[in-house]
């Protein structure tokens, strides 16, 4: 059998299972050599193979065992606790673009628009139910899960295996179903790296390259501070093809068309101010984090409330904070180390770059951009959210490495698969594999999902008793004193330090009007000095107040109190109507001449994430 380097489309190969001929023994009376159908992976320039038959069965095998890892945790995860900001403006906000109303015009959105666009689609289509939004998220995991498949495909079945199985206790762990606009831009950046290097395989495929560059503009559209890391890949798998450079901008222009109309119907002032002052900005100094994180105490706020009740875990392990820590320094190792190795084997195998190095490189070359995402904010979603790259494309690069030490390729890439996962075991547990055996464990029924808020179907899982129980009673209260049309506002208690916001409820009753720019609250935004968020609440018929998050404890800015004119105008305007659970949620209703009480007087008896 030859094992050595091919050539496929005049590159070398160096893949083993692309093996052109079995060689006959050299005897008179031996047969002719009967020649093997060439194997060429989707990335090489093969063919997509949709049809099951004798070659297909190795890649059935590996998605096959793929899928188990994904559908393990499936059933739980549709019935996860759901961030109640995050996903909820992922619920809300592609049904106010369905109205007409415009990101950076009508409310706060940080990102790009072509994630509230596809999924105000989706919503038509197949409606704006819980699992409708989670599903739509699934496909975005499914999106990077089978990208970064589909790239290590250059290094054998096993590999592709092993690089997506890392994948998918990566993405599908920090944050559930959630349909954000990060996991649809990594996707398509992914293939747009897919189909770049699909164009440096032969003399020149234009449409692989159109396709790259319509894939970028859509990455682009749904998170804008990808361009970097786009930039870095696309900029060196076109370097190969310096020609065909103007079929990648042609297809990025398509692809960003949305951008384009955004920029027209927003303006592109409020535009830019909305998807880059405000979260590079303003923004940052409240939500970034320490980096390295703290050795001795969990930073993020959200990681400290899943930390006060950690789900089981049976092996031994680092403490939380101290995972954090080891894990900040393994993702930068690892982002690093990718494209660095992938030069290093160019260097060894004769200043050339073969199709699997030149994908490591640029793969990798993405992973690498994206960096900065895991440098400002270190909490263990966003080190996931940019491990993903680099850590599944570790399994193939390890194999690579492992050519010359005499094993077959699948021995190689199984070395590889099994040193990523114990670096996994051994630096995150608790972020990666902790979280997939809590929902595979709730979807064979040994453990019992969250707790469920619900009316008129629209449903959300919380992950608290109480809170769960005083948004329920706060519910019936709210729909006998409000009527279509009515103006509601959702926020903390104390409005002079908006930390957070629970969009879920705007989400449950869509027959009100979201009263304020600032669905989405966050410090430094709707919190700072005429941000407008009083004269909102001036027009406002309702407010939902909460104490949830009043103990939110991060060493950053969110700590800080900022206009207190938001909280005044609360004071005369409303009158308090009703509490509930010791304060945890309060209901405001718009009163003649205010009930003189600020929110934030109001506090709760309710257990702090700081305590």
């Amino acid at each position: 059998m030859v094992r050595g380097a091919e050539r496929v489309g005049g590159y070398r190969c160096g893949v083993p299972d692309l093996v052109l001929a079995a060689d006959a023994p050299d005897a008179p009376d031996a047969p002719a050599p009967v020649r093997q159908q060439v194997v060429v992976p989707f990335v090489l320039g093969g063919p997509l193979r949709l049809r099951i038959d004798r070659e297909s069965t190795p890649n059935l095998i590996a998605l096959a065992i793929v899928a188990v890892g994904v559908i393990g945790p499936l059933r739980g995860l549709y019935k996860a606790t759901g961030s109640s900001m995050e996903e909820g403006f992922m619920l809300v906000f592609p049904r106010l673009v369905q109205q007409g109303w415009v990101p950076n015009v009508d409310f706060l959105h940080l990102y790009g628009p072509s994630a509230l666009n596809v999924l105000a689609l989706w919503f038509r289509i197949f409606g704006d139910s819980l699992e409708s939004q989670r599903t739509f998220g699934l496909l975005q995991h499914l999106g990077i899960i089978l990208a970064l498949y589909t790239l290590a495909r250059a290094a054998g079945y096993v590999a592709a295996a092993g690089a997506a199985l890392v994948a998918t206790v990566l993405i599908m762990t920090p944050i559930g179903l959630s349909a954000l606009a990060w996991h649809g831009g990594v996707a398509f950046g992914l293939w747009a790296v897919v189909f770049a290097l699909r164009g440096c395989t032969g003399p020149g495929r234009v449409r692989d390259w159109w396709w790259a560059g319509g894939f970028a503009g859509l990455a682009l559209g749904f998170r804008p501070d990808l361009v970097v890391a786009l930039t870095l890949a696309l900029g060196f798998a076109v370097w190969h093809r310096r020609s065909m450079i103007r079929y990648v901008f042609a297809g990025a222009v398509v692809g960003l068309l949305p951008m384009w109309w955004h920029l027209v119907a927003a303006g592109p002032v409020k535009a830019i101010e909305g998807m880059v002052v405000d979260p590079v900005v303003r923004l940052r100094p409240g939500r970034e984090l320490p980096s390295p994180p703290s050795w001795g105490i969990v930073d993020g706020a959200l990681q400290a409330v899943a930390e006060g009740v950690p789900p089981y875990w049976p092996l031994p392990a680092p403490a939380a904070s101290q995972q954090l820590f080891l894990w900040f320094f393994s993702v930068i190792v690892v982002a690093l180390a990718v494209p660095v190795l992938a030069v290093l084997r160019r260097r060894r195998d004769g200043a050339t770059w073969t199709p699997i190095n030149r994908m490591l490189m640029a793969a990798g070359l993405l992973g690498l951009g994206i960096l900065p995402q895991a440098l400002q904010r270190p909490d263990s979603t966003h080190l996931a959210w940019v491990a993903v790259v680099s850590w599944s494309l570790l399994v193939p690069t390890i194999a690579t490495w492992l050519t010359h030490t005499g094993w077959a390729s699948a021995q190689r890439a199984l070395a590889g698969t099994v040193a990523v996962g114990l670096l996994m075991l051994v630096v995150c547990p608790f972020y990666t594999y902790r979280h997939h055996l809590l929902h595979s464990r709730v979807s064979i029924g040994d453990l019992p999902p969250p707790f469920l808020v619900e009316r008129d179907g629209r449903r959300f899982w919380f992950g608290d008793f109480f809170v769960a129980k005083a948004l329920s009673e706060m519910i019936p209260v709210l729909d006998a004193v409000t009527e279509p049309g009515d103006r509601l506002i959702v926020g903390p208690a104390d409005l002079s330090r908006t930390i957070y916001s629970d969009v879920a409820v705007y989400w449950m009753f869509p027959e009100l009007v979201p009263a304020t720019y600032y669905i989405e609250m966050d410090p430094g935004l709707a919190d700072r000095e005429g941000s407008g968020l009083a004269d909102d609440i001036a027009t406002a018929d309702v407010l939902v107040l909460t104490n949830i998050w009043t103990g939110w404890n991060e060493p950053n800015a969110s700590g800080d109190f900022l206009s207190q004119e938001h909280n005044r105008a609360v004071a005369e305007h409303f009158c308090l109507l009703e509490r509930f659970e010791d304060n945890l949620v309060l209901l405001f209703e718009r009163c003649d001449g205010g009930g003189g009480i600020e929110p934030q007087e109001i506090t709760g008896t309710y257990p702090r994430p700081a305590d």
